[in-house]
C-alpha cells in the first residue's frame, strides 16, 4: 500500500508538472526574462533565494522531470560560480539520490524477483564495479541522468557509495555549466555549451576510470610475472594437465581450432568418470536393479526368486563396460584427433614451462602459451584412528579391489550420506549384502529438500540397507566402525569398509606451491577460469564449484577458449543451469533452485508437485513411487528449478534444462504435445497442475453465465 501511495502521489506531481505546464518556466528564453527580477530578489534576501533554489532543484531532480540544464545555468547567471557550483552540486546529488531511492524502493524487488536469475550477472558487475559504472556515466552530461538515477536504483549498489560517487562524478559537468550561466547573455542555446567537442570531451573523461582499471590490471599482471623469464618461442600453444572429462575436452577443443596441444596423464585416459565413477558404479547399478527386479517380479505378475548369481561376474561386466568405453578416451583416439598425449607427471616450473616426466623415465621440458590444469580429484578420507590399516576402500579402490575376489563381502559399511554412498549402500544391498550406511548428518542426500530425502531413506531400507542418520564416526577397531549417536556409542561390524564422504581437489603435485597459485579447497580462479596467471587456467573438479562430469566439461570450453583466444575475447563460465542426478532408485534429478536454497536465499517462490501415482505409463510399469517439484515465482510460469523423483527422473530433466536455459516457461512445456503414454507426460502434467492453480476464476465465472444463457 505505501508503494502504491508513494507512486501515486509521483505521478500526480508529474501529471501536474505537464498539465500545468510548468516546463514553460525552464526555458532559456524564460531565464533570460526573468534574470533582472531574480537578482533584485537574490540581493534583497540572498539566504531565502539560495534555500529556495536549492529545494526547488533538488524536487525538480528527485522527480526527474527535464529542466536540470536550465536550472544549472540560473545557478551561475545568479550566484556566481563558487556559490552556484556549491548549490548545484549537493541539490543535484540529493535529487538524484532520492529518484535512486524511490526507483529501489518501488520497483527493485519486483524486478529481481522476476528477472534475477537474468540480471545476476548485472548484479555481480554492480557489486564488485559499481563505482566505475556509476562515475563513467556521471562524466558524460550527454547521457539522461534520470535514467542512471532509475536504472541505478534496480540494482545493489550501496547508497552511501551512490551518493558519493554521484557527488564527484557530476562535479565537472555542473561547473562548466555552471560557468556557462554567468555569460547567459552570450547564450542563445544550450547547443552553444554542449558542443560536439566538449561532449567528446566528457565521453573521452568517462572511458578514464576504465582506462585506469585496464592501467592497475597490466600493472598488475607484470608483477605477476616479474620474477618470470618469458620465452621468446613457444613449443606448444596449450598444455593440458590430466585426461578427465575436463582435460580431454580442453585438448579437442585446441585440437581442433589447429593450436598444438599437448595432454598430459600420470594415470589412466578417462579420469575419475570413466575408470572409479559415473561408468563402474552405473554399470554396477544396473546389475543391482536386475537382481531387485527378480526379487520382485511378482509385481509384474510373474514368479518372484532369489537372484541367482556370480559376483565375480559382475565386476568382470563393470571392467568389461569401461574397455567398452575406454577406446572413446583413449590415447590413440586423441593421438588421431590431432592431440600430443605423453604419460607421465607434469609440473609447472613457471607460467610458460610445463616439465614431464614420462612413463619411460625421460624428462621433457616444454614452453606453452597457455597452460590447462584438470588434474580433478580424489576421495576424501578422514583422520579415524584405526583407519589407516583397516584396509577401507574408497570409491577409486573398490572397483580393483572387489574384481579379485571370488565373493561380495557379506558385511558392507558405508560411510557417508551423499550421492556416491546411498548409491553404493543400495546397489551391494540389492546384490545381497547386509549394508550399513552411517552418515553424521541428521537426513541422507542433505542437500535436497526434505521429503526428497525421506523418500530417498525409504527406497535405501526397502532394499535392505541399514540407515544410520545423526552418527559420528569416531574410530576404527579390528573389523568394526565405532560410530557415536549423542553420547551412545555403537560398533558396526563389516567384513569391507567404504568411505564415501565426498571428493577433493587435487592440489599437490604439480607446482602450484611453487608458482605461488592461491588454492582454497581447489584452485582459486576467477570468472573466466584463470588464476593469478591471466595464461593458467583451470577446470573440472579441480576448479569446481561442482563435481560433475558434464560441468567438468562444460568448464572445459571456457577455459580452453580463453586460453587461446582471450587476447580478443574472454568469455565468463556460466553456471546458471546446472543439472545433477543422484543414481539411486528411483533416481532423484534436480536443476535450479530446491525449496530449501530458495528459502535460504530469500527468493520469493511458489511450488507445483505433480505425483507419479497419477501418472499412466507409472501406474503400467508399477513406478508410481516419486514427484516432479517446480518452483517458479509468485503467480509466473518462469522456473525457478526442478526436483524429479521417479524412474528415469534425469532424463525427464532434460526437458526442464531446456526450458530453463532458452527461458521457457510452463506455459510452453504444457503447449506442447508428449507422446502417450511415457513417463515424460509427467511434465506436462506438471504443468498442468500449475496452470489449474492459476485459473482466471472470474473470467471462468463470466464463461459459465455466457453459456448458460446460451442454452436459453
Amino acid at each position: 500500500m505505501k508503494r502504491i501511495v508513494i507512486a501515486g502521489l509521483f505521478l500526480l506531481a508529474l501529471a501536474g508538472w505537464f498539465l500545468f505546464d510548468l516546463g514553460q518556466y525552464l526555458t532559456l528564453d524564460a531565464l533570460k526574462t526573468q534574470q533582472s527580477a531574480i537578482d533584485g530578489y537574490y540581493r534583497a534576501n540572498p539566504l531565502l533565494v539560495a534555500a529556495a533554489f536549492f529545494a526547488v532543484y533538488v524536487i525538480l531532480t528527485a522527480l526527474s522531470v527535464p529542466g536540470a540544464a536550465i536550472l544549472t545555468l540560473a545557478a551561475g547567471a545568479i550566484f556566481g560560480v563558487a556559490t552556484g557550483t556549491l548549490i548545484v552540486s549537493f541539490a543535484s546529488t540529493i535529487g538524484a539520490t532520492l529518484a535512486f531511492l524511490a526507483s529501489r524502493y518501488l520497483f527493485r524487488d519486483g524486478v529481481q524477483a522476476r528477472f534475477g536469475e537474468r540480471l545476476r550477472g548485472v548484479n555481480d558487475g554492480v557489486a564488485r564495479d559499481g563505482a566505475f559504472y556509476l562515475f563513467s556515466l556521471r562524466l558524460v552530461p550527454a547521457f539522461p541522468f534520470f535514467l542512471v538515477n532509475l536504472a541505478m536504483g534496480l540494482t545493489p549498489i550501496r547508497t552511501w557509495t551512490y551518493y558519493w560517487v554521484s557527488q564527484v562524478g557530476m562535479l565537472l559537468g555542473t561547473v562548466v555549466y555552471v560557468n556557462a550561466g554567468t555569460q547567459l547573455a552570450r547564450i542563445k542555446a544550450l547547443s552553444d555549451i554542449a558542443s560536439p567537442g566538449l561532449l567528446a570531451s566528457f565521453v573521452a573523461l568517462g572511458l578514464l576510470p576504465w582506462v585506469g582499471k585496464w592501467i592497475m590490471a597490466l600493472i598488475k599482471r607484470r608483477r605477476v610475472y616479474a620474477r618470470w623469464s618469458r620465452p621468446k618461442r613457444f613449443d606448444r600453444n596449450l598444455v593440458v594437465i590430466g585426461a578427465g572429462a575436463a582435460g580431454l575436452v580442453s585438448s579437442l577443443i585446441g585440437a581442433t581450432v589447429k593450436a598444438k596441444v599437448t595432454l598430459v596423464e600420470a594415470s589412466k585416459m578417462g579420469g575419475d568418470c570413466l575408470n572409479y565413477g559415473c561408468v563402474p558404479s552405473k554399470a554396477l547399478i544396473k546389475s543391482a536393479r536386475i537382481a531387485e527386479a527378480i526379487r520382485r517380479a511378482d509385481r509384474y505378475g510373474l514368479r518372484a526368486g532369489d537372484p541367482r548369481f556370480s559376483f565375480k561376474a559382475v565386476m568382470q561386466r563393470v571392467h568389461d563396460i569401461i574397455a567398452a568405453i575406454e577406446p572413446h578416451d583413449s590415447v590413440e583416439r586423441y593421438t588421431g584427433l590431432g592431440v600430443d598425449v605423453v604419460k607421465g607427471y607434469a609440473k609447472i616450473v613457471d607460467p610458460w614451462t610445463v616439465e614431464i616426466a614420462r612413463e619411460d623415465g625421460t624428462i621433457q621440458r616444454l614452453t606453452t602459451r597457455s597452460i590447462v590444469i584438470a588434474a580433478g580429484a580424489e576421495p576424501l578420507v578422514p583422520d579415524l584412528p584405526g583407519l589407516a590399516g583397516s584396509g577401507y576402500l574408497t570409491s577409486d579402490t573398490l572397483w580393483e579391489e572387489f574384481a579379485r575376489r571370488d565373493a561380495m563381502p557379506q558385511r558392507i559399511t558405508v560411510l557417508g550420506g551423499g550421492p556416491i554412498g546411498c548409491e553404493l549402500a543400495q546397489a551391494f544391498a540389492r546384490l545381497g549384502a547386509e549394508v550399513t550406511q552411517v552418515e553424521l548428518a541428521g537426513r541422507v542426500l542433505i542437500r535436497e529438500d526434505e521429503d526428497v530425502s525421506a523418500l530417498a531413506r525409504k527406497t535405501l531400507e526397502d532394499s535392505g540397507v541399514t540407515v544410520l542418520t545423526g552418527h559420528k564416526a569416531l574410530r576404527v577397531e579390528g573389523k568394526s566402525l565405532i560410530a557415536a549417536s549423542g553420547d551412545a556409542e555403537v560398533a558396526i561390524g563389516h567384513d569391507a569398509l567404504i568411505l564415501a564422504i565426498g571428493r577433493k581437489a587435487r592440489l599437490s603435485g604439480y607446482g602450484l606451491e611453487e608458482l605461488g597459485i592461491e588454492t582454497g579447497k581447489t584452485v582459486v580462479t576467477d570468472e573466466y577460469l584463470s588464476t593469478i596467471y591471466p595464461n593458467i587456467f583451470a577446470a573440472g573438479d579441480v576448479a569446481g564449484p561442482y563435481q560433475f562430469t558434464h560441468t567438468a566439461a562444460h568448464q572445459a570450453w571456457f577455459a580452453s577458449v580463453n586460453a587461446l583466444f582471450g587476447q580478443f575475447k574472454r568469455f565468463k563460465a556460466d553456471y546458471r543451469v546446472i543439472p545433477w542426478t543422484t543414481f539411486i532408485d528411483p533416481e532423484v534429478a534436480r536443476v535450479g533452485l530446491n525449496e530449501q536454497e530458495a528459502a535460504e536465499q530469500g527468493v520469493a517462490h511458489e511450488v507445483t508437485i505433480y505425483p507419479l501415482h497419477e501418472l499412466d505409463r507409472a501406474i503400467a510399469e508399477s513406478a508410481t513411487e516419486g514427484f516432479v517439484k517446480v518452483l517458479t515465482p509468485p503467480g509466473k510460469d518462469r522456473i525457478l528449478g526442478v526436483t524429479i523423483v521417479g524412474d528415469h527422473a534425469a532424463e525427464l530433466l532434460a526437458e526442464y534444462v531446456l526450458a530453463m536455459k532458452h527461458g521457457l516457461g510452463l506455459n510452453k512445456i504444457l503447449g506442447t504435445i508428449h507422446t502417450y503414454p511415457t513417463m515424460a507426460e509427467a511434465n506436462k502434467f506438471a504443468a498442468g497442475e500449475w496452470k489449474k492453480k492459476h485459473a482466471p476464476q472470474k473470467l471462468l465465472k463470466l464463461v459459465e453465465r455466457y453459456h448458460t444463457w446460451r442454452r436459453g
